[in-house]
């Protein structure tokens, strides 16, 4: 029985984003295998799990393909739009293992931080587009900040870059790997939010995060150029 988190979507959309998820989940599967990859840093987020603690991880919403693929199987929840967009996505993101929390910055968005606040605490981690899911591309939201200082759970940076690629016309630019290719992820150094701070030193963090998401695309930029 859906709950009241679940979007209001007529029965002729519901049928369509079945369609689509069924669709989508053995493409994106069989993409993702072909896949060869050059990895940096993964070591942190078994760090942080060792430690027990989960990590909220961070990264643009450009990449959530490859990401999507990439930390399959993880039980990583993640925030999908409450509208007919996130319900196929939904859809699909749970079958290759992932937790999902329905809310956006635009409707939904404080019950959805609190459902990722509850996973956290049972102990999974997070997966946070910042800049999603409207933009502007490559600007850090604050809710991924918020969270990290509300759980005393750490910020994980990461970003992924394929060396061959496609790129849709849409406000994130999602870039699709094209078969066969190379894709470098770079994972950054844990970001602590202080449990009592105050807007100033959110602020700061999130210009934190978004430096550090920087510094990583230069990163995976280095590991498509080794040889």
């Amino acid at each position: 029985m859906p709950d009241a988190s679940t979007p209001r979507l007529t029965t002729w959309q519901r049928a369509k984003a079945a369609t689509i998820a069924l669709l989508g989940y053995p493409l994106i599967a069989l993409l993702g295998a072909t896949l060869r990859w050059r990895v940096s840093g993964l070591e942190r987020f078994d760090e942080i799990a060792a430690g027990g603690r989960q990590p909220v991880m961070a990264f643009w919403h450009g990449r959530i393909l490859s990401a999507t693929y990439y930390f399959r199987g993880r039980g990583i929840v993640v925030i999908t739009s409450e509208n007919f967009d996130g319900e196929w996505i939904a859809r699909i993101i749970e079958r290759f293992g992932y937790g999902t929390a329905r809310g956006s910055s635009s409707r939904g968005g404080q019950r959805a931080l609190l459902q990722l606040k509850r996973a956290l605490a049972e102990g999974k981690a997070a997966g946070f587009t910042l800049d999603g899911p409207r933009g502007p591309a490559e600007r850090a939201q604050p809710g991924a900040v918020w969270l990290a200082g509300a759980t005393g759970q750490p910020l994980l940076p990461f970003h992924l870059e394929a060396e061959r690629s496609w790129m849709a016309r849409s406000w994130d630019r999602t870039q699709i790997p094209k078969p066969f290719s190379r894709v470098a992820l770079a994972v950054g150094a844990p970001i602590e939010v202080p449990p009592d701070a105050d807007e100033a030193t959110l602020e700061a963090k999130r210009l934190e995060l978004e430096e550090a998401l920087r510094r990583l695309v230069r990163t995976t930029d280095r590991l498509l150029e080794a040889r």
